[in-house]
């Protein structure tokens, strides 16, 4: 009788691939688990933390305003763990994108790997600024920010926020965090990971310093202009991908891209060196919201100010690095006919004499004398 070995395979575990490959099931699980806990009276303290916004205020009706009383929110640390959440989300409908959209396009057009990866970082962001400009949009119409900007620095500090004001800065802090496991997710290049580390890092830094330190009406508008100027960037860019001929994208873009540091250097003066230090109050008060002190107001306008700089000076950059590849692409074609003509003309060199061009020695040469004789 044959003997069956035992067999030797392992258990399996969580691999690398494994990871990669089912991430968003991994992640829709997680959040599940928190939707989950609402049902329960014993797990819905902790997971209405993590889904609902919180530090919620009811403010009573006023005679100006409606009879209905106002909900109006204030930030704390629970805001951590909503932001927490809706990373989890912003993760899934990443992979969504990815997988429905992005995917069944790169298969049709046949990319190459570097723009295979560049093409699906432009989808996703277009896709997220599109959205987030909508959303802004709404917000400043919805609370007259066009047809008053005053509001921008009156009755500072703007501590209690609406529930679309909150919910859009819960928003934008989750998805800048969600590109980190994003790299990993993605398998970003490693040359590529030090340039999307500071674009995120400066993203979530002037965020989180506009929703902690109470100036979310200034950054509201501010990421409403930026990520219009972004959004026209990366559809430009996808639109090229699929035809290397479209320019006209870009040449808007690129007018674009200087008016709004423009406006984002006027407004951010006009609202911190400006409104803000004509204020009353001008007094540090941490338990009041209260940050209009000359040395906030120094530190708010120098990260702006030196940001839009590293920003100019990197469109700078790109803007040179395409002229070079553009006229690099042309020399070949202005060089072509000259390089056909030297190649002719050096075999007429060698049977002429100078440079390809027949002397009069040349012509009256004793063989071409016989040639004639004959």
């Amino acid at each position: 009788m044959a003997i069956r070995k035992k067999s030797t395979k392992s258990p399996p575990v969580l691999s690398h691939e494994f990871i990669l490959q089912n991430h968003a099931d991994i992640v829709s699980c997680v959040a599940m688990v928190f939707l989950l806990g609402l049902m329960f009276e014993i797990t819905a303290k902790a997971s209405i933390i993590f889904v609902t916004l919180q530090y919620n205020v009811t403010l009573p009706a006023t005679e100006e305003q409606a009879t209905e009383s106002a909900s109006l929110y204030y930030y704390g640390i629970k805001d951590l763990a909503t932001v927490f959440f809706y990373m989890l989300v912003a993760i899934i409908i990443h992979a969504i994108i990815q997988e429905y959209v992005l995917d069944k396009i790169n298969r049709r057009m046949h990319f190459s790997k570097t723009k295979h990866s560049k093409f699906n970082e432009s989808g996703q962001l277009s896709a997220f600024y599109l959205f987030s400009c909508i959303w802004g949009t709404f917000i400043l119409i919805s609370e007259n920010y066009i047809s008053d900007p005053t509001i921008l620095w009156r009755a500072y500090p703007h501590n209690l926020m609406t529930f679309q004001m909150k919910f859009f800065y819960i928003a934008q802090l989750a998805y800048w965090f969600h590109a980190f496991p994003e790299l990993y997710f993605q398998k970003t290049k490693k040359e590529d990971i030090p340039r999307q580390l500071v674009y995120i890092g400066l993203y979530l830094f002037h965020i989180a310093g506009a929703y902690l330190l109470n100036l979310n009406h200034l950054g509201l508008v501010l990421l409403v202009l930026h990520y219009f100027v972004e959004f026209l960037f990366h559809i430009s860019r996808l639109f090229y991908f699929s035809d290397e001929k479209y320019q006209k994208g870009f040449s808007l873009w690129a007018v674009l891209f200087v008016l709004g540091r423009l406006l984002t250097l006027i407004l951010s003066v006009l609202t911190v060196g400006f409104g803000l230090a004509r204020a009353e109050n001008q007094k540090l008060d941490f338990s009041a919201g209260n940050f209009n002190v000359l040395a906030v107001r120094i530190a708010v306008l120098a990260s702006i100010c030196i940001t839009q700089a590293f920003m100019m000076w990197k469109f700078i950059n790109f803007q040179l690095r395409r002229w070079r590849e553009h006229s690099a692409f042309q020399a070949p074609a202005v060089k072509k006919k000259p390089t056909v003509t030297k190649g002719r003309s050096s075999r007429k060199g060698t049977e002429n004499g100078v440079n390809g061009t027949v002397t009069s020695n040349g012509a009256d040469s004793p063989r071409n004398r016989k040639e004639k004789s004959s």
